[in-house]
C-alpha cells in the first residue's frame, strides 16, 4: 500500500508525482468507505445525536482543501459558496448532553459528490503547477496540501465509528471494507516488568514526515520501571467487569463517569449488542457473536471504572498509562521506527490487515502484543503542548482548543490509522466520553506525571485581545468593545432587541455587552482560539492571562463577569466559530448586526456586506466600524472597497460601503470611535476607527426597496 510521502528527497517531479498518486488514493478511500451506506436517507440521520449527520462529513473533508488553499492564497477562489460555509466547520462534543438543536439546510447527496469531483481536479490542478522545492517544510504551500491529505485520513476514522452507529439496514457489505473471521478464547492478560527509562518526545523540526503542530516542541522525562499488561484488555477479560455489575457500582466509576453512565443509562460498552445472557458486536457493517479475543472498545470513563474494579480484584492499583510510560513501552518492546515500516506494517494498523480488529495475541512487540495498532490506547493523560509549541497559522484550531485538561490523548493507532496517524509521534485527544476505534491497557505505576494543561494561556496574541476587550482603559480612551456595544443600543433606540448577532467577536465583550438589553446574542469569529476562551469565559465566568510589562517581566490579569456587571446575561450568548465571508445559514433573523474592525480584514468584504441585507430583520441595525487599514496580506487589491483611487478618484471605505449597501440600507450616521492597544506598560497604538450605521430600508410589496 501506497504510504505518506516523506518530505525530502531530490527529484522534485517524482516527489510531485508520488504526493499526487496519494492525494488521489486517500481522496478516493475516504469516498469508498461511505459506499457501505446502502440507503441515501442514512447520510441525513445523525448517526450520533452529538455530532452533524454524514453528509457533512463526506463533504466536510473537500471543504476542507478548499479553505484551506484559499487562505493559503493557492487559489482565488472556491468552488461554491453555500457549501464552503456549510461543510466548514464541525461540533465538538462539549458535552455528552449538550444537543445540538441547530438546524442545516443541507444539500443533496448528489449536489455533495458532484461538488467533492470539482475539489478534486482543483487539487489535482494545483499540484500540478505548484512550484516545488525540497525539503518540504511547515512554510512551503505543500505544507498546506499535506495538511488537507491526513485531515482526510482523520475524518475516515471518525467518519468510519460514525458509520459503525446506523442502523444495520443502512450499511452494505464491501469488499474493501470486510472485517476479520479470526475469533476464539482470549489468552490470560497478566503485568509484565517495564525497566525504566529516558524519554524523549516532541517532533523534530526537520522531521522527514509531515505532523501536526501538537506533536512539535521537545519533552524530556525520566520514567521509573513499572509494569504493564501483556495484553490489551480484550472483550473476554472486560466481560467480567460487566458480568460483576461494575456498570452498577458507582464506587468504581469518577464523578464525571458517574454522571455519563446515568446519562446514558450504560451497561455495557456501546458496540455490545445484548442478546439474551450474550452479546454480539457491532462492527463497521455486520453484527457478530463477540469476539473475545479481540480488544474492547470504550470511552476514557469505562476504562478508568475497568481499573478501579481490577485494581480490587488483584489488590493492586492499576490504572491507565501516562503518555510518557506509553512511549517508555514503545521503547522497551523495540516497536520499529515509523519510517522503517513503510512496506510492511508490524501491526494491525494503517488498514494492512483487516477492516476490523484482530486477536490480541496476533501482533508481538518485544513480550507485549498491540504496543501499536489493533484499537487506540487511552492515556490517563489530558493533551498539553510541549515546550516551544507552536500553532500552524494555516490551521490554528487544530489543537489548542483541546487544551483544556478535558481531552485525554490516545496512543498508539488503530486498525484505520493511515498517514501520520499511525506514526509514533503522533498525538490525538479526545473528551473522555468519546468513542473512537479505542481500548487500552492498564499499568502498576508509582510515576507522577508533570503536565501544563494551562500553559498556553500566555499566548501573547490571545493576551493582547483579552486585554483589548477586557483591560483597564488607556491614554483616557474608554474601552473599545464596551464603548461600540452601548452606541449600538442607543442606535436601536425602541426598536425590538431580540436577536443581536455579533461578527468578529474576539473574546467576547461586545457579544456579553449586547446582552444586557438583548434577548440573544450570537458571537462568531474566524478564530476558533479566540471562541474557545469567550466560552471559556462564559462557562466559568473567569479568565485569566499574562500581559507583557518590559523585556521579560510580565503582569498577571484576570477578567470576571460578575466584576463588569454581566454574570447575569451570560446565558443569552452563545459563540460560534465562522467564516464572516460564508456566514452560515442559521445566522439569520437579527435586529442588529455589529461587525467591529471586520472589513478590512477580510479576504472578501465586498461577500460579507452583499450578505447581511438577508440576515437583518426589516428596520433592523446595522453597525460597522473599521480603521480601513487596506492591505493586501488580508485582503486581495482588486477587494478592497475603498483606499484606492478611481478614475483619478478617490474611493474612501465609507463610499465603498454605499456601493454596496445602499440599495437595502439608508446610512443614518457616522461617527469617529478611538481605541488603544497596549503592547507593554510603556508602548500603546493609538487608533481611530470609523463607525457607519446603517438601518435595513423597509420593502414594497413588489420586493424593490424604497
Amino acid at each position: 500500500m501506497l504510504r505518506a510521502p516523506l518530505l525530502g528527497g531530490t527529484d522534485a517531479e517524482a516527489k510531485r508525482q508520488e504526493i499526487k498518486s496519494y492525494f488521489q488514493l486517500c481522496y478516493r478511500r475516504y469516498e469508498s468507505l461511505f459506499e457501505v451506506i446502502s440507503e441515501e436517507s442514512a447520510y441525513f440521520r445523525k448517526a450520533d445525536p452529538l455530532r452533524h449527520p454524514l453528509i457533512f462529513y463526506y463533504g466536510h473533508t473537500a471543504v476542507f482543501f478548499i479553505n484551506k488553499l484559499k487562505f493559503a492564497k493557492l487559489i482565488d477562489q472556491g468552488v461554491e459558496s453555500h457549501l464552503e460555509s456549510i461543510f466548514a466547520v464541525g461540533v465538538d462534543e462539549m458535552s455528552w448532553d449538550d444537543l445540538d438543536g441547530k438546524h442545516y439546510a443541507w444539500p443533496t447527496l448528489q449536489e455533495t459528490q458532484q461538488y467533492r469531483e470539482k475539489v478534486f481536479e482543483v487539487v489535482n490542478e494545483v499540484i500540478d503547477r505548484l512550484p516545488l522545492m525540497l525539503p518540504i517544510t511547515e512554510e512551503s504551500p505543500w505544507w498546506v496540501l499535506l495538511m488537507g491529505i491526513e485531515h482526510e485520513n482523520i475524518h475516515l476514522e471518525t467518519s468510519a465509528v460514525l458509520i459503525r452507529q446506523l442502523p444495520l439496514k443502512s450499511v452494505r457489505q464491501h469488499e474493501a471494507w470486510q472485517v476479520s473471521e479470526d475469533v476464539g478464547e482470549a489468552p490470560q492478560n497478566r503485568l509484565l516488568e517495564v525497566s525504566g527509562g529516558k524519554v524523549q518526545a516532541g517532533t523534530a523540526v526537520h522531521a522527514p514526515f509531515y505532523g501536526w503542530d501538537n506533536e512539535y516542541g521537545e519533552h524530556t522525562c525520566e520514567v521509573p520501571g513499572f509494569k504493564a499488561s501483556k495484553y490489551l484488555v480484550s472483550n473476554q477479560e472486560f466481560l467480567e467487569f460487566v458480568e460483576a455489575k461494575g456498570y452498577e457500582r458507582s464506587s468504581f466509576w469518577s464523578e464525571e463517569g458517574n454522571a455519563w453512565r446515568t446519562y446514558v443509562k450504560a451497561s455495557a460498552p456501546r458496540f455490545w449488542i445484548a442478546t439474551g445472557e450474550s452479546y454480539r458486536l457491532r462492527t463497521l457493517t455486520r453484527e457478530i457473536p463477540l469476539p473475545l479475543n479481540w480488544p474492547v472498545e470504550v470511552n476514557y470513563l469505562e476504562a478508568e471504572a475497568f481499573c478501579r474494579w481490577k485494581s480490587e480484584k488483584l489488590g493492586i492499583t492499576v490504572s491507565l498509562p501516562t503518555e510518557d510510560e506509553y512511549f517508555r513501552l514503545r521503547d522497551y518492546s523495540g516497536v520499529p521506527p515509523f519510517l522503517s515500516w513503510r512496506e510492511e506494517a508490524p501491526g494491525n494498523i494503517a488498514l494492512a490487515d483487516a477492516a476490523s480488529s484482530v486477536p490480541v495475541d496476533r501482533y508481538g512487540h518485544g513480550g507485549f502484543y498491540d504496543v501499536i495498532g489493533n484499537v487506540w490506547q487511552w492515556a490517563r493523560t489530558p493533551i498539553y503542548p510541549y515546550e516551544g509549541f507552536k500553532v500552524h497559522p494555516i490551521y490554528d484550531d487544530f489543537t489548542v482548543p483541546t487544551f483544556d485538561g478535558k481531552h485525554n490523548l490516545i496512543k498508539g493507532g488503530s486498525w484505520i490509522s493511515c498517514g501520520n496517524l499511525a506514526a509514533q509521534g503522533s498525538r490525538y485527544a479526545f473528551r473522555r466520553h468519546f468513542y473512537q476505534f479505542a481500548g487500552f491497557r492498564y499499568v502498576a505505576s508509582r510515576y507522577e506525571e508533570e503536565i501544563k494543561i494551562s500553559a498556553y494561556r500566555s499566548d501573547a496574541l490571545i493576551a493582547q485581545y483579552c486585554h483589548f476587550g477586557w483591560g483597564e482603559n488607556y491614554l483616557g480612551v474608554l474601552n473599545y468593545p464596551q464603548r461600540c456595544a452601548k452606541l449600538a443600543l442607543k442606535y436601536m433606540g425602541s426598536r425590538p432587541k431580540r436577536r443581536a448577532l455579533d461578527v468578529g467577536c474576539a473574546i467576547g465583550r461586545s457579544s456579553f455587552e449586547l446582552a444586557r438589553e438583548f434577548d440573544e446574542v450570537v458571537g462568531v469569529d474566524f478564530s476558533a482560539r479566540f471562541i474557545q476562551y469567550a466560552q471559556l469565559l462564559k462557562e466559568k465566568g473567569v479568565l485569566r492571562y499574562r500581559i507583557p510589562i518590559e523585556g521579560d517581566l510580565e503582569s498577571a490579569r484576570e477578567v470576571s463577569l460578575a466584576n463588569c456587571g454581566l454574570e447575569d446575561v451570560a446565558h443569552k450568548v452563545s459563540f460560534w466559530q465562522g467564516d464572516a465571508c460564508n456566514l452560515k445559514p442559521v445566522h439569520q433573523g437579527f435586529d442588529l448586526i455589529f461587525a467591529g474592525n471586520l472589513i478590512d480584514r477580510l479576504y472578501d468584504p465586498g461577500k460579507f456586506l452583499d450578505t447581511l441585507a438577508e440576515r437583518l430583520n426589516e428596520e433592523g441595525v446595522l453597525v460597522l466600524t473599521s480603521p480601513n487599514t487596506w492591505m493586501e496580506e488580508y485582503t486581495p487589491k482588486e477587494k478592497w472597497i475603498g483606499g484606492y483611487k478611481r478614475e483619478e478618484r478617490a474611493v474612501t471605505t465609507l463610499d465603498g460601503l454605499l456601493d454596496h449597501l445602499g440599495g437595502d440600507f439608508e446610512l443614518i450616521d457616522t461617527k469617529d470611535v478611538p481605541f488603544v492597544i497596549r503592547e507593554t506598560a510603556r508602548k500603546h497604538q493609538y487608533t481611530i476607527a470609523q463607525m457607519s450605521v446603517w438601518k435595513k430600508r423597509k420593502r414594497d410589496e413588489s420586493g424593490s426597496g424604497r
